[in-house]
């Protein structure tokens, strides 16, 4: 029975041959493999990297965008015995030079000039890469450096070492173990560097088992891999479920194309982290917005019904015969034609994860009918433990435990996990494997409870949650999602825990409001000048008061600012999966916090911008600081 990946890929090229295996838009055009030519293509490059030196010892690293090349790269360093890491294609120099150093890279594959320019620019920093593998030559024509090879040519090479040396790879590939290390995973980092989580074939191999046990997927399903696959979410499915279940993946032409390649896809399966979910309804409810009248009235009529049906799905009541036929309606007049250009129209089942999802989010794509299910789980569990079941949703839990997996809250009420799938440990950080570990539980860091169904839920990360003025404890998070439902709003972060009431720093979405600024006729130069409008703040507020109205009350916000920047993961204000990093937002926006917990009604700040060119310009801004009204 196979028990790595390598093996797996043996297993469905064997059953499946010249059946399509991964699809590929090229200048328009989809551009199939199949698994046959899959398994080749990992052979030649596996026996390339082996004649180049590859050791069972060795890491290789991997930066670029959602490619073919990227899958044989790491099904290459497994089936050689190695480990592979992934590493975000947009982090920035010194990033980089962490991950490769902590990991002991030997070999880097990369996708294009940028990404190796980037290398580049750290090569005097880093020491044990003897290797960087580039699969898109163009603008590289003129680079001379020896340790630079191209893709195709290392395939050639590993055709040469297997005619020299036949057998090789099915004697190592033979050779597997499900215990072996297959990937370094790094970590969301929000507390500082990120950590590298060492998972083994038996991890994700039995992780993907348990969700293709809830959720079967077949051979002729389509899904489409437009995550980073340095996520450990697409690592789940474009490694661990496609290798067992024989579905194609779709890659997308280019990053910005993505959402467009799904329509026109219609995958079967998506798993998003809630971002791309927000982002969805968001491109909705502008749109709407853009709506004529009669339009505006036939949407909110079949809203209502959307969310009436989904109440009771909810609640696992049965809908009347004439509540059944207004919904067929609203779905044929408008749910059909929304999931449509979503490209969610064939989706059998979609799942979100890696952060919570809010509840009005969540209500939002059942009323369309969409199955969207909660995913709680982690890096360290190799992406999953607990799921929501086809006819068992509830929006405010992630779910029941998957099989084989034991979930129990310890007297802190932090939630504690055991199954298969946990992680090996953290790669050279034995404290804190030791500190993650203990007695066979994984311990998440996260807060949580039981409820009356069996169903799991996540409170926020421990640390992060506050115990309001009044002794209650709430969640930040929950708070947040519910401002992120608003199109204007792209992020927020709420203050509150060590303060007598709560406020929040918000980011407005520059693509939305902007929009609504035109729409209204209201002018603006740049996302500072758009920030601070009085009109935009009246805008912002409304939505604040909007999800103010059913919070506790101790639990509302208070004061507000519309910050004059956007958070960025380049600033270390975000992780790569866009999770904000509190403990450094608080640190850095420590001014503006004490601001709006002062008397004042506006701040001015001082900030150093730095242009392409690498000229720095300084600019002050008065930041207003709004009050809601029988506040303070």
């Amino acid at each position: 029975m196979a028990e790595t990946f390598p093996q797996l890929l043996i297993e469905r090229a064997t059953e499946f041959g010249s059946r399509e295996a991964l699809r590929e838009k090229d200048y328009g055009i989809w551009q199939s493999t199949t698994w046959d030519e899959f398994l080749q293509h990992v052979r030649n490059f596996s026996q390339g990297l082996a004649s180049l030196g590859l050791t069972p010892d060795d890491t290789v690293a991997i930066i670029g965008d959602n490619r073919p090349e990227w899958i044989y790269s790491e099904l290459a360093a497994q089936a050689a015995g190695a480990k592979s890491i992934g590493i975000y294609q947009d982090a920035v120099v010194k990033e980089m030079i962490y991950v490769i150093t902590h990991a002991h890279v030997k070999f880097i594959v990369v996708e294009d000039q940028e990404q190796v320019d980037k290398i580049l620019e750290m090569w005097d920093d880093l020491t044990g890469v003897e290797k960087v593998i580039y699969y898109d030559p163009k603008g590289l024509r003129n680079y001379t450096e020896e340790f630079l090879l191209f893709f195709p040519d290392v395939e050639k090479m590993g055709e040469e070492f297997g005619r020299e040396n036949p057998g090789w790879f099915e004697t190592a590939v033979a050779q597997g173990k499900a215990d072996d290390i297959a990937i370094l995973s790094t970590t969301s980092g929000t507390t500082g560097n990120p950590k590298l989580a060492m998972i083994s074939h038996r991890n994700l191999v039995s992780m993907g088992k348990n969700l293709l046990e809830i959720d079967p997927l077949d051979p002729a399903d389509r899904f489409v891999s437009f995550l980073p696959m340095a996520w450990i979410g697409e690592q789940m499915m474009s490694f661990a479920c496609s290798l067992q279940s024989g579905f194609a993946i779709h890659f997308p032409e280019k990053p910005e194309t993505a959402l467009s390649n799904v329509r026109e896809i219609g995958p079967h399966s998506m798993f998003s982290p809630p971002r791309i979910w927000e982002n969805l309804v968001s491109q909705v409810l502008v749109k709407m917005e853009d709506s004529s009248k009669f339009k505006k009235k036939v949407y909110d009529w079949a809203m209502a019904i959307g969310y009436e049906i989904a109440n009771l799905r909810f609640r696992k009541e049965e809908p009347s015969r004439g509540m059944k036929i207004k919904y067929q309606l609203a779905d044929w007049f408008v749910f059909q034609e929304i999931k449509d250009h979503l490209g969610l129209r064939h989706l059998k089942r979609a799942y979100t994860g890696g952060a919570a999802l809010g509840p009005d989010v969540f209500r939002f794509f059942h009323a369309l009918g969409v199955n969207l299910k909660q995913i709680y789980g982690q890096t360290e569990a190799s992406g999953i433990s607990v799921l929501h079941r086809d006819g068992d949703v509830k929006f405010q839990t992630v779910g029941t435990p998957v099989p084989g997996t034991e979930v129990k809250i310890a007297e802190n009420g932090e939630i504690l996990l055991k199954s298969d799938s946990v992680f090996v440990g953290y790669y050279n950080n034995e404290a804190a494997t030791q500190e993650a570990l203990i007695d066979g539980w994984m311990h998440s860091g996260d807060a949580g409870y039981f409820d009356e169904d069996g169903h799991l839920i996540v409170i926020d990360r421990a640390k992060d949650v506050m115990t309001l003025h009044d002794g209650t404890k709430f969640s930040p998070q929950f708070i947040e999602n519910k401002l992120k439902f608003s199109p204007y709003v792209k992020e927020a972060v709420v203050f509150g825990g060590d303060w007598p009431f709560v406020t929040a720093m918000i980011n407005i979405d520059m693509e939305n409001t902007g929009k609504w600024a035109e729409n209204n006729q209201l002018a603006y130069t740049t996302y500072t000048d758009l920030a601070q409008k009085p009109e935009v703040y009246a805008l912002v507020r409304k939505q604040v008061e909007t999800a103010n109205a059913d919070l506790p009350e101790a639990a509302r916000i208070q004061r507000f600012l519309l910050l004059h920047k956007e958070l960025d993961a380049d600033d270390a204000e975000l992780t790569r999966t866009r999770k904000v990093r509190r403990g450094y937002v608080a640190q850095r926006y420590d001014d503006i916090i004490s601001a709006l917990y002062s008397q004042n009604d506006s701040l001015d700040i001082e900030s150093v911008i730095t242009y392409q060119d690498g000229r720095t310009a300084t600019l002050n801004t008065r930041l207003r600081i709004e009050t809601l009204n029988g506040s303070r």
